[in-house]
């Protein structure tokens, strides 16, 4: 049994591969957002997020002899959990890795650590803000938006969860656009526009995740573009595609 930590869209192709080299799929997914995992009869689906007493109790039960992971490149708690795990029962951790899909020396591109310099940063440039890095860090951009008298729209998935952190951080639902993407050239450009966007902030998520249409959309509208950078990565058994992972585990 190999547990696969997905959720991205790569997800279904690498479970496709495993279950297609003859091994039993367990796909972990955080949240139950429609996920299409294919239709081998090897693949199966939980959902739910897993602490490292979780995970480890997952993994004896289903006898599982390797974790492919292969969360979002910015999942830094489920990358170390994993690698926690995958330590204490002897077994493979192999990460999955999208190639980054941002050259920080392109114009009007700006790297920095977390999301407090990006805030600070994106509000600097004196005009709205677009967020489009999720629901999980808003506060420090809300501070800074009512700091500086600069309005704040935020991109966020139309789920409860992220429509009820919006409103704690005291956004209003016009300053909501609630969606799921990854959104095409098309819409990012259509939000800019609708909002007086001036500066996009963002997530190196790769052009799976459609990192490529906002750079793309900021540059033809004019925008700064602040990027959050990716957290470091702890695992020393990284790969980028998924024949290198059937290498790892000797299955190709």
């Amino acid at each position: 049994m190999i547990l696969l930590l997905g959720g991205t869209s790569e997800s279904g192709a690498i479970a496709s591969a495993l279950a297609q080299a003859g091994e039993a799929v367990l796909v972990s997914t955080a949240t139950d957002e429609p996920l299409d995992i294919g239709t081998h009869a090897n693949i199966r689906r939980r959902c739910g997020r897993l602490d490292e007493t979780a995970m480890l109790e997952l993994v004896h039960q289903e006898g599982v002899r390797a974790i492919v992971d292969a969360a979002h490149p910015y999942a830094a708690a489920a990358h170390a959990t994993a690698l926690a795990v995958a330590k204490q029962a002897g077994i493979d951790c192999v990460r999955f890795v999208r190639p980054r899909s941002i050259d920080p020396s392109l114009p009007g591109v700006h790297v920095v650590a977390d999301h407090a310099q990006a805030a600070r940063l994106a509000f600097s440039f004196g005009r709205p803000v677009l967020l489009t890095t999720g629901a999980n860090n808003l506060v420090p951009y809300v501070h800074e938006s009512i700091r500086t008298k600069m309005a704040l729209v935020a991109r966020v998935l139309p789920r409860s969860d992220s429509l009820d952190a919006c409103t704690r951080a005291g956004l209003d639902s016009e300053h909501i656009i609630a969606a799921k993407g990854p959104f095409s050239l098309g819409q990012n450009v259509q939000h800019i526009r609708e909002h007086g966007i001036g500066t996009l902030v963002t997530k190196d998520g790769g052009d799976q995740g459609g990192t490529g249409a906002k750079l793309e959309a900021a540059r033809q509208e004019h925008c700064q573009v602040v990027v959050v950078a990716r957290p470091q990565d702890p695992s020393p058994n990284t790969v980028s595609d998924v024949y290198a992972i059937l290498q790892r585990l000797k299955l190709g």
